[in-house]
């Protein structure tokens, strides 16, 4: 399976998520993937510092996986408010401590934002063949969409990790909060879509003694992993209130690898970009939706996962990793 992952990685980044560097673990070991480029935007990290992180983790690896930089910033969503929340939470929480023994990723020479092209050449030139994982804000996803008229009738798949519909304490999630209008756009453009809300991958865990696990084995990935979820997954118990930590991004990939640890459904998924609902993530019917009047809006209905068996997901994730 030839696969891009579009992603916002913060390993070893104090207070920033550690799921997309998971799911790129993932599909740096698992042999059926064949990871062909990541991209990075601004979400859980900035773009230039995601792009640091995935650059570290392949040098790490002695990888040579080509890394893009996309978009800074959401198509019209101001970033000021977002990465004061995702960027200063850790010293507003007073944990910044816990990443003291953590070396930050390598600082890489910032190149020209070129993701864009990069997804949109490679997905263009081999109609069918490649699948998209977008677990970061859709900015990238959607700007390629336009720029690339032939892009969703060439992309194989996205698989998306976003949006929540019933989850306690979170009316809207990170990614299409940062850039609803990309998620709206993405979501209604017809392309063949698999949906990984927050509804799901709140279901998944990882804990402590999963990383005790990890660190029996003796390989760069493992090591890396263990180094720079540790932090995190004790700010989560210290934030959350959760046992260890969530590993959202990292259910895109492995429903890849095996598709029956889930159950899902299908149905019409749109975005709310006006009111004080904006950002939030709805179903709807289409022959009764008031909800946009463009009539170029090609209304398809997209794969959303509902429930996982965690205990498979990770063993999953043990599997391949431990054998990289």
């Amino acid at each position: 399976m030839r696969l891009i992952i579009d992603c916002d990685p913060g390993n070893g980044i104090a207070g920033a998520n550690i799921d997309d560097g998971l799911a790129l673990a993932l599909a740096i070991a698992a042999p059926q993937i064949s990871l062909e480029l990541i991209s990075t935007v601004s979400g859980n990290t900035p773009s230039e510092i995601g792009y640091s992180v995935a650059k570290s983790l392949l040098q790490r690896l002695g990888e040579n996986i080509p890394v893009l930089r996309g978009a800074s910033q959401g198509l019209l969503e101001p970033m000021k408010v977002w990465r004061e929340k995702l960027d200063h939470s850790v010293d507003q929480n007073g944990l910044r401590d816990l990443w003291k023994e953590v070396v930050p990723p390598e600082q890489f020479p910032l190149v020209t934002s070129s993701a864009v092209h990069g997804i949109g050449e490679l997905v263009c030139q081999n109609p069918g063949e490649i699948t998209l994982v977008a677990i970061g804000p859709l900015t990238n996803v959607a700007n390629v969409m336009q720029l690339y008229p032939k892009f969703t009738e060439s992309i194989a798949e996205i698989v998306i990790m976003g949006g929540v519909f019933d989850v306690p304490g979170y009316q809207k999630d990170t990614n299409f909060g940062i850039d609803p209008e990309a998620a709206h756009i993405v979501l209604t453009s017809g392309a063949n879509i698999t949906l990984v809300p927050m509804d799901v991958t709140t279901q998944t865990q990882m804990l402590h003694s999963d990383l005790d696990y990890l660190a029996t084995f003796n390989n760069p990935l493992c090591e890396f992993l263990v180094e720079t979820i540790r932090p995190w997954m004790n700010y989560s118990m210290r934030t959350r209130g959760l046992a260890g930590c969530w590993i959202h991004d990292a259910l895109t990939v492995a429903w890849l690898i095996d598709k029956t640890i889930v159950t899902s459904t299908q149905n019409y998924v749109d975005v709310v970009l006006e009111g004080a609902k904006r950002g939030m993530t709805i179903l709807y019917e289409p022959e009764l939706s008031l909800l946009n009047v463009n009539p170029n809006i090609n209304r398809k209905p997209v794969t959303i996962l509902k429930t996982v068996d965690s205990a498979r997901f990770l063993s999953i994730i043990f599997h391949y990793i431990r054998n990289y």
